[in-house]
């Protein structure tokens, strides 16, 4: 037993080091870290940090396994219910799940989860590696998998788990979905994506890029293939913008476009031919995770970069570790900040973004104070590039060209809560399709139910 009160310190590169290159910033457990960090875990009875984790890892018995020095046995535990260990460990927010119920963390630091799960399938990919894996021999059955992000991969590595036929439709010419194209490299290394997919390759999933549901093809059109069930998990990539004065002008990103060229197309690489501006000066507005994403790239393509958020910093969305890692990195906060108009000069490229200060009213539908705007305090910052980070909203594509598939009330795919069903029989569906942009590992929760269910329903057709 380890009784020390704060987790054991994850090595990272320096601040002022990792701001201009693109590599992985945390730089993850040595064995000897790890065991430590493992003996402080209680192993309570009652598990709590397991019902803090959409996908049901056995938290205190993969970090036993740790503990007593056996990391492959470690690996086994995870990847029981978790086909992407790798993705998990270094993107969940363990903060308010996992770690948030941990019953060290009451007075103390809780048992660093996370950084344990992530040092598990490192050490499992770099010491035993996918070489030795088996395709799994096919129970006679088909399920089509419409998405390559967290929930399909999910969905897709439980069904094959079980012995179907697992194929997987995406529209891009990679898999990953927001692993590949929204997560920078220096959170999430590509070929760490790519090794956890090729896993899923090597067991039976079969992934067809390029290929638009709802246009190249359509639902029935699966059901016509002789597939005997589909799950929908496309995301929700449509960009939002304020409607402001200027949002034309050249120089102005979505942020979904900023991040895509960047990551997926590799726009920080001078060897690539995606290139993308290297600004001088970038306003990211925004306060999610995806806009400390933008503003840690734009730092990093050699811009000075102002995030713009209209509330304080205590109702920031985003992760207090990527807050904390922007301010290492030298990213500048306009907090209880609001843009107005984006401004641009004679050749139509933007020059300013004018903004006003904010004050918090009462709580909105959110539950947070809403912004009120201060009569009077309008000001300009300089600036020739501006990203909007303001979330995403729903592609209406599949609902529209799939007969009997209802809409909610978000706009996403209307589901049974309970197991993922949709209004059309054998078709579900799960993540942000259904909720509008939310976590990763919520994502993957989702597709976990659903390929549940969908081995329920084809077993009893």
């Amino acid at each position: 037993m380890n009784n020390q009160m704060t987790k054991t310190p994850m090595p990272s590169q320096e601040p002022d080091v990792r701001n201009k290159n693109f590599k992985e910033v945390a730089l993850g457990y040595t064995e000897e870290m790890a065991v430590n960090e493992a003996q402080r875990c209680l192993n309570c009875k009652n598990k709590p940090c397991v019902t803090g984790c959409p996908v049901n890892v056995r938290i205190p018995e993969f970090i036993a396994k740790v503990a007593e020095g056996d990391f492959a046995g470690a690996y086994e535990v995870i990847t029981s219910t978790n086909s992407l260990p790798a993705v998990c460990g270094r993107v969940c927010p363990q903060e308010t799940q996992c770690e948030g119920k941990c019953v060290r963390g009451i007075k103390g630091e809780p048992v660093a989860v996370g950084r344990l799960e992530r040092f598990v399938a490192d050490w499992h990919r770099e010491h035993i590696g996918n070489d030795k894996v088996e395709k799994i021999p096919s129970n006679g059955k088909k399920a089509a998998v419409v998405g390559a992000g967290p929930a399909g991969l999910t969905a897709a590595g439980d069904l094959v788990n079980k012995g179907y036929e697992v194929t997987v439709f995406e529209s891009l010419h990679k898999e990953g979905g927001v692993l590949v194209y929204g997560i920078p490299e220096f959170r999430l290394p590509k070929d760490i994506v790519a090794y956890e997919i090729d896993t899923l390759r090597k067991k039976g999933v079969t992934f067809y890029h390029n290929v638009v549901v709802g246009r190249s093809l359509d639902i029935q059109d699966l059901f016509d293939e002789g597939y005997d069930a589909v799950f929908v998990g496309t995301g929700a990539g449509l960009p939002k913008f304020m409607n402001i004065e200027g949002e034309n002008l050249v120089g102005v990103y979505s942020a979904n476009e900023y991040l895509t060229r960047i990551n997926l197309m590799k726009g920080y690489l001078d060897e690539y031919d995606t290139p993308i501006k290297k600004h001088k000066q970038v306003a990211v507005v925004g306060g999610g995770n995806v806009a400390m994403d933008a503003a840690r790239c734009a730092k990093r393509m050699g811009a000075e970069v102002h995030v713009i958020y209209r509330r304080g910093r205590d109702e920031m969305p985003a992760r207090a570790e990527e807050i904390e890692h922007a301010e290492e990195e030298g990213i500048q906060f306009h907090l209880l900040n609001n843009p107005v108009r984006i401004l641009g000069d004679e050749n139509n490229y933007v020059s300013q973004i004018e903004c006003i200060k904010m004050e918090l009213g009462e709580p909105d539908a959110s539950g947070r104070r809403r912004p009120v705007a201060i009569e009077g305090s309008e000001f300009t910052l300089d600036v020739d590039g501006v990203i909007m980070a303001l979330g995403t909203s729903l592609n209406q594509l599949i609902v529209d060209t799939t007969e009997g598939l209802d809409e909610n009330a978000r706009g996403g795919i209307q589901i049974d809560e309970e197991t993922g069903a949709c209004t059309r029989e054998g078709v579900f569906a799960g993540g942000d399709a259904v909720t509008g942009a939310a976590t990763v590992i919520k994502a993957m929760g989702a597709g976990k139910i659903a390929a549940k269910s969908i081995d329920a329903y084809i077993q009893n057709k």
